[in-house]
């Protein structure tokens, strides 16, 4: 059931139409701006919070400096750590798939192998083909609510170490060279690892949610094997179709999504028509675990915090 919001100053009544069972919402009614009223922030902020990504079709009139723009409203923008930002805009990082890297066709949480990872990302479809090239996310909040009893304790318990230098051509099939080679010099120039719980407190609806992904590299404390195994059933378990929504993207769509309550999966399943998607991420918080645990960064593979005890 759709559900209207009106303002008493306006006769704008965008709606909120919830998409999946657990997951994604549409807003219609609402032309995107940096100019957007106090009520219509609110309102993709509560939508967001509940529904974990939200979409608004048709914002033709949106590019790159009012995506930025409009990005402020929800937070401070920040750049790709390690990808450079498309030429003339301070924050976008583009996703096209006839560029190296431009097919993000791998379950993951955007940016996780640094601390502070982003709170909210903001997508515009540039160019799409007619068909294929959907994208598809998974809500880890619900995903850790079902999970039977003595798997979230288990996950309660659990930390993991997260790096951009992962084997990229294992996550994926038909890995060319140049892709290889761009992951390498890259996406990965500058290596981050970063020690995660695997479940984080939401810090703004206090809901617990699973922290997992492509950046895994280990499940700490276990055997390799060990790490493999329990991964696997707890991202097997994220990514189940009844924690997930998929986006059948038309020019000019824009999703929203919280990156701290889901994963996301671009389907490529459209060979080499043009796809082109662009992105602006906002700064988020450090991850705090169940028990008050705060995530860390290592230095040179140690924790930042012993590694900053060590030069005293």
């Amino acid at each position: 059931m759709s559900q209207a919001f009106t303002d008493s100053h306006s006769g704008d009544t965008p709606e909120v139409i919830p998409i999946a069972g657990h997951i994604g919402a549409e807003i219609r009614g609402l032309r995107l701006s940096k100019d957007l009223r106090p009520f219509q922030i609110d309102l993709i902020r509560e939508t967001l919070l509940k529904h974990k990504v939200v979409f608004l079709r048709g914002q033709h009139h949106l590019d790159d400096a009012e995506q930025e723009a409009f990005a402020r409203l929800f937070g401070e923008p920040i750049a790709h750590p390690t990808v450079p930002v498309r030429d003339g805009t301070q924050y976008i990082f583009e996703l096209d798939a006839e560029h190296p890297g431009g097919r993000a066709n791998a379950w993951h949480t955007d940016v996780t192998f640094v601390d502070a990872y982003p709170k909210f990302c903001i997508l515009r479809a540039v160019e799409v083909p007619p068909a294929g090239g959907d994208t598809v996310w998974a809500n880890t909040a619900a995903a850790y609510q079902s999970l039977p009893p003595e798997l979230r304790d288990l996950a309660d318990h659990l930390w993991a170490l997260h790096t951009n230098d992962y084997d990229y051509g294992a996550q994926r099939e038909h890995v060319t060279a140049d892709s290889l080679r761009y992951h390498r010099e890259v996406f990965a120039k500058r290596v981050y690892e970063t020690e995660h719980p695997v479940v984080r407190v939401h810090p703004e609806t206090g809901e617990r949610t699973l922290v997992l992904g492509q950046f895994v590299k280990k499940i700490l404390g276990l055997s390799a094997t060990d790490s493999a195994h329990v991964f696997a059933v707890l991202q097997g378990h994220v990514t189940r179709l009844e924690h997930t929504v998929r986006w059948r993207w038309s020019a000019g769509d824009v999703a929203m999504w919280d990156n701290r309550a889901t994963q996301h999966y671009a389907i490529n399943d459209y060979g080499k028509q043009r796809r082109v998607v662009r992105r602006v991420a906002l700064v988020g918080e450090v991850p705090v675990s169940v028990d008050g645990r705060t995530s860390v960064m290592r230095i040179n593979g140690i924790p930042a915090r012993e590694a900053k005890v060590s030069t005293l």
